[in-house]
Parts: structure tokens; C-alpha cells; sequence
């Protein structure tokens, strides 16, 4: 039986509708492979099954003043490994990492410390499935979202039959189509409902937790907006292509430009050379002209939001859909099926195994003891 969100019982009728409005759902989000039937099955039933490998922006050059770890871990947060080498005797702004990973997971990736903490790392090895496997030094620390993306190799059990055909004809059209870009349901917590706490921190209204939390309920009220606005525009037919007003981004320069033509554009979308992009609003970021603005308007309007509410937030834009890259599937065992697949740094692999399995991947309730990490929330600017 799910666990009941606490929060409920303590808000009016009204309230709690508006809750209700801004919760993740899976069933909110239509698919884009719809015309293929989906494997089914169950992901996660150990971390060996949901494998990340970091893809690193740079390599570390061998010499400099900060030592780089490239780090294995399995049963704990990236935030527990930074906590280790603080234990070590290493100021938390002294430690880089690029991005998160996930608890429930086997998880490889880069972490620095300055090379005057050579007891640090005798406190990672401390821990009980966690492993360096390589060191090198770098002349700077390891930044935030320092990655070109990650690997994944996820192994999804209990599958319906004809499951292996599926999923090669899901993946194949989304090599074709693209992934979306949604954000998945680990940026909107335990029980789906932190982009209403951003709300709240909106309303300046006041919400537990310090500032660094507070940031990342707007993040996530963002993500709402973002993940919304997408829908939209998959319901009215927009996904492979673009409008007018649209920011389009090109995905061989990551060069964003002003869609004036959108007939002409749009044959370049449906190649997949170029794709939308979508507010994460803020002062930098403000609503679109023409036909792409006229919706982003009416987003706002659905959740009776103004874009002068986000001002405090320096604002970014992110794009619709991602290239799903040197995507592979094979049945390794009976009823079992192993996907593996690169994305782009910020984009979640549930968006990619939900088109494949066709099921709620990750829904809220269902990881409440997992201890789930977004990567995305570390990303700067928004």
C-alpha cells in the first residue's frame, strides 16, 4: 500500500487542490512512441540492475593541486561520498563533483579534492561498497556539471512477451524522433509535490528547510512549468517541429536562434537537427514572441502564475528533446531484457525506460526508502 503524503491532512479543500494540480505524474506526460506497445516489467530490483557511468566534460591532466577520483559506488548518494571525505578533513567548497547519482544504482564517477587531504580517501574506502578506481590530479577543481553526459545500462526484469521486439522498435524510434526532455520524478520528491512547495516559496509563504532547499522547490516548480509546457505542445502536434517565437537549439553546436521561418525550420526539427527550447523561467529568460509565447502564456495562466513572479531566479532554456545515442537491447536471460544508452548531462534515463516499458518508472511512493538523487538540481543558472 502506498504511503500517504503528510502534508495533505493540513490543507484546505481549495489548497489541496492546487496541490493536487502541480503533483508529477507519469499520466500527465503523453508518450511520443505511442504506436508501439511497451515491454512491461520491473526496474530496479538491485542496484546491479541500474548501472550510470559518468562521461566526463575533460580528463584530468595527470599534475596540478587537486587529486581526482573516479569512484564506484553502489547503496549510497553522492552526497554520502562528500560527506566521507568532510569526515576526512575536507571543507565541503573544497570538494568537486559534476553531478549526482543515484542511491538505488551502481554508479561510476569523478569526485576532486585538494592533494593536501591525502586522509580523505582512506574515509571513501571506508565505506562498504565503494571503490577508487583510478587517481590522477588536475590543476582545477572538478566543477558543477563538468560532463559531457552519462552511460546507462539498466536491466528491466519480469517483461511481457515479444518484449525484446518492442523495445528495439521503441528505441529505434526514438534515435529517429528524439527523447523527450521531460524531467523526471526525481526532481519533484518523495511524494511528487515539490514544485508546490516552490509555490509556496513563490507566495513567500514559509516552507522548512534552508535556503539551498528552497532554491531547489523553485527548480522544481520550474520543471512543472517545463514539463507542462512540453505536454502542450506534444497534444497539439509541435513535437517534431517548431513554431513561431520558438528559441530553437541546434544539437551538433548547442547554438540557440529565433525561429522567424517556421515551415522552413521545421523540416530541420523533423531531421532532427534542430529542436525547441522551453523556458525554465527567470529574469534572464522571458516569455516568447508569437505562437511559441502565446502558449508559454497560457501555461502560466493554468497555474495562475505571472512571469514577473520569477524574477528572482536567473532563468535558463532547455531543450524539448534529446539524441538518444548508440541505444542497444539484448535478453541477456529469460524475461529479462538489459537497455543501455547515452544522454546528454541533465537528462533522465526514467524518460527514456518509461517510452520503453510503457509504465510509471520511478513514480512517486515507489522509491520513498531509495533515496533518489537529481542530477539536474545541481545544474547552475536556473
Amino acid at each position: 500500500m502506498s504511503e500517504p503524503d503528510p502534508t495533505t491532512s493540513q490543507l484546505t479543500q481549495d489548497e489541496a487542490a492546487v496541490r493536487d494540480r502541480l503533483l508529477f505524474r507519469w499520466a500527465d506526460l503523453p508518450l511520443v512512441t505511442s504506436e508501439v506497445p511497451g515491454t512491461g516489467g520491473t526496474v530496479r530490483s538491485a542496484p546491479e540492475d541500474f548501472r550510470v557511468t559518468e562521461l566526463p566534460a575533460y580528463l584530468p591532466e595527470g599534475s596540478g593541486s587537486h587529486r581526482y577520483l573516479l569512484v564506484e559506488k553502489r547503496g549510497y548518494t553522492t552526497r554520502e561520498l562528500v560527506q566521507a571525505l568532510m569526515r576526512g578533513g575536507v571543507e565541503e567548497k573544497a570538494i568537486g563533483v559534476a553531478g549526482l547519482k543515484d542511491k538505488a544504482a551502481v554508479t561510476v564517477q569523478w569526485l576532486s579534492v585538494p592533494k593536501r587531504y591525502p586522509e580523505a580517501v582512506a574515509e571513501l574506502l571506508a565505506l562498504p561498497g565503494v571503490r577508487v578506481l583510478e587517481e590522477s590530479y588536475h590543476r582545477n577543481k572538478l566543477g558543477i556539471g563538468h560532463l559531457r553526459g552519462n552511460r546507462f545500462e539498466i536491466t528491466v526484469r519480469d517483461v511481457a512477451p515479444g518484449a525484446l521486439e518492442h523495445a528495439r522498435a521503441t528505441l529505434a524510434a526514438l534515435r529517429a524522433r528524439g527523447a523527450p526532455n521531460w524531467f523526471g520524478p526525481q526532481r519533484f520528491g518523495r511524494f511528487g509535490g515539490n514544485a508546490y512547495d516552490g509555490l509556496r516559496v513563490l507566495r513567500k509563504e514559509k516552507v522548512p528547510g534552508g535556503h539551498r532547499l528552497q532554491r531547489f522547490f523553485l527548480s522544481a516548480l520550474q520543471s512543472q512549468l517545463f514539463n507542462t509546457l512540453l505536454a502542450r505542445r506534444i497534444d497539439r502536434g509541435w513535437y517534431e517541429r517548431v513554431v513561431q517565437g520558438d528559441w530553437a537549439r541546434k544539437h551538433d553546436t548547442g547554438g540557440t536562434f529565433l525561429v522567424t521561418d517556421a515551415e522552413a525550420e521545421s523540416e530541420r526539427a523533423r531531421r532532427l537537427e534542430i529542436s525547441a527550447t522551453l523556458p525554465l523561467f527567470g529574469r534572464k529568460v522571458k516569455l516568447s514572441p508569437d505562437d511559441a509565447g502565446a502558449l508559454e502564456q497560457a501555461v502560466l495562466d493554468e497555474y495562475e502564475l505571472r512571469w514577473a513572479q520569477f524574477a528572482a531566479r536567473h532563468g535558463d532554456r532547455r531543450s524539448s528533446r534529446v539524441l538518444l545515442e548508440a541505444s542497444e537491447v539484448r535478453e541477456d536471460e529469460p524475461g529479462a531484457l538489459t537497455l543501455a544508452f547515452t544522454l546528454p548531462k541533465g537528462s533522465y534515463a526514467t524518460a527514456v525506460l518509461r517510452e520503453v516499458t510503457k509504465t510509471e518508472v520511478d513514480a512517486p511512493f515507489e522509491r520513498a526508502e531509495q533515496g533518489s538523487e537529481d542530477e539536474g538540481a545541481l545544474a547552475p543558472g536556473a
